[in-house]
This record gives C-alpha cells, sequence and structure tokens, in this order.
C-alpha cells in the first residue's frame, strides 16, 4: 500500500516539474513582444494608422476608387477589404499596395460591388 503510495506521489511530483518546466520555455510570441518593448502601444498604433494611410493614398492616386475600401495595417502587413466597382482593381490595388515602403505583406479581401449597392 505503501508503495503505491509513494509511486502516485512521485508521479504528481514529475508532472508537476514537466508541467512548470514547460510554461517556463519562451514561445515566438513573447520574442517578438520583447524585441517590441521598447516601442510603446500608442507609437505602434500610430505607425500603424499612418502605413494604412499612405497605402490608401498610393490606391487613390494609382486610380483605384477607393470610396469602399478599408486599409488595415498591423506591422507592416496590410489587409484591403471592401467592394470596388470593377473587377481590374482589386488585382490593381493588392499590386499597388505591395509596392507601398513598409508593407512586407498584403492580404486583399476586396470583392466586386453588386450593381445597386
Amino acid at each position: 500500500m505503501n508503495a503505491i503510495r509513494t509511486l502516485k506521489l512521485a508521479g504528481a511530483a514529475l508532472i508537476v516539474v514537466a508541467s512548470v518546466n514547460a510554461w517556463a520555455q519562451e514561445s515566438e510570441s513573447s520574442a517578438t513582444s520583447t524585441a517590441t518593448q521598447g516601442t510603446s502601444k500608442s507609437a505602434v498604433r500610430k505607425a500603424n494608422r499612418t502605413l494604412g494611410k499612405k497605402v490608401l493614398q498610393a490606391l487613390s492616386k494609382g486610380g483605384v476608387d477607393t470610396a469602399g475600401i478599408n486599409v488595415l495595417a498591423k506591422g507592416g502587413a496590410v489587409t484591403l477589404a471592401g467592394r470596388v466597382a470593377d473587377p481590374s482593381q482589386i488585382e490593381k490595388a493588392g499590386s499597388i499596395a505591395n509596392g507601398v515602403s513598409g508593407v512586407t505583406s498584403v492580404k486583399n479581401a476586396l470583392t466586386i460591388r453588386e450593381g445597386g449597392q
């Protein structure tokens, strides 16, 4: 009976040690947050807004109707969302956004606006 109790206690201790060790390991997301730790959240938000505005201006200058387009930027990754009137503007918007300095990737989620919408 004592041998079973001792084995249970040793097994529980082993599980606790293993879980504490796994919890203490650094993940990729915490490594990136450590790299940006010197930058305040408001500065990061401001940089994201500035990049979004630059992309929107480039789209407008490039001949894309930006009335129904939202540009979301996060750390250089840009998402284009909304609707455009012409199917050719979807590809054009993606290539223009990809050419803006500071943009590392573009997710193009634009759709074609149906008539009357």
